[in-house]
């Protein structure tokens, strides 16, 4: 019994264009005629296909699937336990991109907490730049303050953000004020600022360090962004971030 190439497409699950790609690089060539001499597939074809698919799907390249198919040489359980540490270290990285857009989801839902009327009055004209959820989930979605920030994110209404925002504006009138002053980070003005700083942060993240306070106060230095969640555009001066993380620093040293 032969097959059409149309037939074997069909049964197959693949293209005409895909069998003719075979065919032309010698991977798979029909073996049998019709009376009419068109080339047509016979069960040794299907056969031969058959194991061109499963290697296929198994992430094999075209070239060695040949090798493996017609090289008796060529050593198949070895491809094979090395296609399979590929698989497992790929199946290792979806799940962690499974577990990202989880995190990202949550993200989302937990930032619809609020109305955007709520967002506006709450924060002004004040909004996370496009993609941020994503790129935070991804880079710290892994870290148990994460989790804990988005736990307690989840419960948070509106009076309890606005207690928080005015919080946050009452802090950086104080911060402005010191840098007006001249105030070295190491003063005690500043190592108390940074201290209630990181306070502030323990109340979302659940726990604050001092390490991992001086380590947030680093991004504000190298990711202007960040910086942007605690202290407004309008309100940033030459140096602030700088100051934020020195004074962070300062401040670890009185609590070793």
């Amino acid at each position: 019994m032969s097959y059409s190439v149309g037939a074997v497409a069909e049964l197959a699950g693949v293209t005409v264009r895909t069998l003719h790609h075979y065919d032309e690089i010698g991977l798979l060539s029909p073996g049998d005629r019709s009376t009419a001499g068109y080339r047509r597939y016979g069960e040794a074809d299907l056969d031969r296909l058959q194991r061109i698919l499963l290697y296929r799907e198994l992430g094999f390249s075209l070239e060695a699937i040949a090798a493996v198919i017609d090289d008796p040489d060529q050593d198949a359980i070895g491809q094979l336990r090395r296609q399979r540490d590929l698989l497992l270290r790929r199946i290792e990285q979806l799940r962690r991109m499974v577990a990202s857009v989880e995190q990202v989801l949550e993200a989302k839902e937990m930032g619809n907490a609020l109305t955007p009327e709520e967002k506006f009055e709450i924060f002004g004209g004040h909004t996370e730049p496009p993609g941020y959820a994503e790129e935070a989930a991804r880079r710290w979605g892994h870290t148990k303050q994460w989790r804990a920030a988005q736990e307690r994110v989840a419960g948070v209404g509106k009076e309890e953000w606005q207690l928080a925002e005015d919080r946050r504006r009452e802090w950086v009138t104080k911060l402005v004020t010191v840098l007006d002053s001249g105030a070295a980070a190491d003063s005690v003005a500043a190592m108390d600022l940074a201290e209630e700083h990181r306070r502030m942060l323990a109340e979302f993240m659940g726990e604050c360090g001092y390490q991992l306070h001086q380590q947030i106060t680093e991004l504000y230095v190298t990711e202007p962004v960040q910086l942007g969640f605690l202290v407004r555009e309008p309100d940033q001066r030459p140096g602030m971030a700088e100051f934020i993380r020195d004074a962070a620093a300062a401040n670890a040293t009185r609590h070793p």
